[in-house]
């Protein structure tokens, strides 16, 4: 028995139709299985996985050597015990003795903390030399003993690698500059230190002058010039030099160097008092400005001579550090540590208001 053979038709495409070569995406993707297809997106999502890593490490390295920058630099704060801080390496401008606002520092650390980092810079044997800062790890210091707080062990700094000891000097005094106390004497003793220390190779008060206040004026260097020579005419017989006005200081050594006899007589008045406080030695140093050396004394000319305005300095101790005062006939001038923008007006007119109506009740009463 014969089979019938069955036919088909199938409808085939077109030899044109038919793609030669690359077989395009859209088939593979239908003749790709499951399996193929989530090995594919694996690899896909593991190449954009290498690509973040890359970046991310790309980046870290970056901010690494930028860290390292910063910290070279000493714009990176860090907490180092005090224990490892020493102040050897560069004479201070502070004048010696207790600081009468050590307090107020305190204070204002205990309520809000440090808010201005000390500077210093790194050492060989693992210690840091203080560049910047006297005051603020003074008040630290005095916290952590009187407190027993650990946490005043440890203070903020910006910590640098050492450098040149001229631009170490610099850094301190160019932050020292924009103190509003600062006095004149404690600027020219600065410089007579430095001078001093064979370590800077300087032995000329004047090129250290220009070294470390080279950031001052031409005018304000002068002065401390100025001082920085009367400090060394009365070394060790002044008791009060930073209380001495610019003036005053500039104009005296004037008078010094025209008349070197003075100096002796000065130096033998100033040490006939020695229990004299600031105003007194000020008085004392007023009077030689108008005195004549011994034997060279000239009549002058009444109508030549200028009349000398009276003028009383004194210091009244507050709440918040030492007010210092100066008052002459129709002006009184009071330096304090407070912001008297910030007092209310009223408050401040009032204030004001009692003050003179009580000085003019004294005047009146004495020349009543």
């Amino acid at each position: 028995m014969s089979r019938k053979r069955r036919m088909f038709d199938i409808d085939l495409p077109a030899m044109e139709d038919i793609p030669v070569g690359k077989v395009p995406d859209k088939v593979l993707e239908k003749r790709r299985g499951p399996m193929a297809a989530a090995i594919s997106e694996n690899a896909e999502a593991l190449k954009d996985q290498q690509s973040t890593e890359d970046a991310i490490r790309v980046e870290n390295d970056r901010l690494a050597h930028e860290l390292v920058r910063l910290r070279s630099e000493g714009l990176v704060t860090e907490h180092i015990d005090l224990k490892k801080v020493v102040s050897e390496k560069l004479t201070r401008d502070r004048k010696p003795g207790p600081d009468p606002e050590l307090d107020e520092l305190k204070a204002s650390i205990q309520d809000i903390g440090l808010s201005n980092p000390i500077r210093v810079e790194r050492r060989a044997d693992g210690r840091f030399d203080l560049i910047q800062g006297m005051r603020r790890l003074s008040a630290y210091r005095a916290l952590l003993e009187e407190t027993g707080d650990s946490g005043y062990a440890q203070i903020p700094a910006g910590i640098s690698d050492a450098a040149n000891l001229d631009d170490s000097y610099r850094r301190m005094v160019d932050e020292n500059l924009i103190r509003k106390d600062i006095s004149f004497a404690e600027m020219g003793a600065l410089a007579r230190a430095y001078a001093e220390d064979p370590a800077n190779d300087c032995q000329d008060v004047d090129k250290a002058v220009t070294v470390l206040f080279k950031s001052a004026s031409y005018t304000k260097r002068s002065y401390i010039r100025a001082f920085a020579s009367l400090l060394m005419m009365l070394d060790k017989v002044l008791e009060h030099p930073n209380e001495i006005p610019r003036n005053v200081g500039v104009d005296l050594k004037r008078k010094l160097d025209g008349e070197p006899g003075l100096i002796r007589q000065l130096s033998t008045a100033l040490l006939k008092e020695p229990d004299r406080d600031s105003a007194q030695e000020l008085a004392i140093l007023r009077s030689f400005l108008t005195r004549e050396a011994e034997g060279d004394a000239k009549p002058r000319a009444q109508s030549a001579e200028k009349p000398r305005r009276a003028k009383t300095t004194f210091q009244v101790p507050g709440r918040a550090g030492i007010a210092k005062c100066s008052a002459s006939s129709g002006r009184m001038e009071v330096r304090y540590n407070l912001d008297f923008t910030r007092v209310d007006r009223a408050k401040l007119e009032q204030a004001i208001a009692t003050l003179i109506d009580d000085l003019r009740e004294e005047e009146d009463i004495t020349h009543g």
